[in-house]
């Protein structure tokens, strides 16, 4: 039961509800992994890659709540429970213990491409039934795609 009216048909709806909650479980999951990559990063670029990292957890803990939302204001229940993020998630498990600073890099490269690459297909599908949710996914996209940028140059 919804207490939302969405202003989606049901169909469209359960697209574009798709979308957002994978969107918010890749989100969720690469805010967690870029902390605990900061938390135990190691190595002569240390203090780079640490600050660098808080960037990443701070855009997808942004975005997170404005996908949530956008899902709420459509009538679907986000869900962010650990158990949901950890059984959706497209990034990779990481690594127990310190990380040097060149792992660190590449866990990073390797999580946002896979989460750019699921908001990429987020976005093909949210076009007809939602342009809203679909510009929403574009601007979270637009600003991994810059953080996937430099953490690509960072390991050239």
């Amino acid at each position: 039961m919804s207490v939302v009216k969405s202003p989606l048909s049901e169909a469209d709806l359960k697209t574009v509800g798709g979308a957002l909650q994978g969107a918010l479980v890749d989100l969720v999951d690469l805010a967690l992994v870029a902390k605990q990559v900061h938390w135990n990063v190691v190595g002569p670029r240390f203090r780079s890659v640490h600050l660098q990292l808080d960037e990443v957890v701070t855009t997808a803990r942004t975005h997170s709540d404005t996908v949530a939302e956008r899902a709420s204001a459509l009538g679907v229940n986000p869900d962010g429970r650990a158990s949901t993020v950890a059984s959706g998630s497209a990034i990779g498990p990481v690594p127990e213990g310190w990380i040097k600073d060149e792992e660190a890099v590449r866990i990073l490269v390797d999580a946002l491409g896979a989460v750019v690459a699921r908001m990429r297909e987020r976005i093909d599908v949210t076009g007809d039934p939602d342009p809203v949710s679909q510009d929403l996914l574009i601007a979270l996209t637009a600003d991994l795609e810059k953080h996937s940028w430099m953490y690509q140059a960072e390991s050239a």
